[in-house]
């Protein structure tokens, strides 16, 4: 009983080696207007991704009305710089192709809808809008975070056919699957 115990442990203990998400956060600095900036890195399917951005607070400012994302307006999805995506192998967000590299991340909210908008720009300040620079846009589906937060949160949970990219900001989550190479 005990060896068959500790076949099943170990076995277990080597599966969720393999298959865990390892999610590292960074502290960057606090950016001007006291947003926590960070970069957050996983490991997806063997691909090493991170996104680096600002993290704003609501303090008590309703989005769409005392902050961004405003309706039909492109967002940096972060505050200061834009919010940045690094990938060392391809990505494929529902049908926009996003080769290996460095990009902007910003998104526009539509009739209550949101876009996830992947910026060939691979640095810069979050305004104005890089317009004319978009890798392409993809509709993101909507629902509500686990919890509702204060700060703007960008995670990534790893699922059997890749990834899938969160955007919780308040009540509202944005999230659109992903796959690797």
């Amino acid at each position: 009983m005990k060896r068959s115990t500790l076949t099943c442990t170990a076995v277990l203990l080597a599966v969720l080696g393999v298959t865990g998400v390892a999610q590292k956060t960074t502290p960057l600095k606090t950016g001007g207007g006291g947003s926590e900036h960070q970069r957050v890195d996983w490991v997806i399917d063997g691909a090493n991704i991170a996104i680096e951005y600002g993290r704003p607070a609501l303090k008590g400012r309703v989005p769409g009305k005392d902050i961004d994302p405003y309706e039909g307006k492109e967002w940096r999805t972060g505050a200061d710089e834009q919010t940045t995506l690094i990938t060392d192998k391809p990505l494929k967000f529902g049908t926009l192709a996003v080769p290996a590299g460095r990009y902007g991340i910003h998104s526009i909210p539509v009739k209550g809808q949101w876009q996830l908008i992947i910026s060939k720009r691979p640095k810069g300040w979050g305004i104005p809008y890089p317009a004319g620079e978009d890798l392409g846009r993809v509709a993101m589906t909507m629902s509500k975070p686990p919890k509702p937060g204060e700060q703007l949160t960008i995670s990534i949970d790893d699922t059997p056919a890749g990834g899938t990219l969160h955007i919780d900001w308040g009540a509202t989550r944005a999230s659109i699957p992903f796959t690797v190479g």
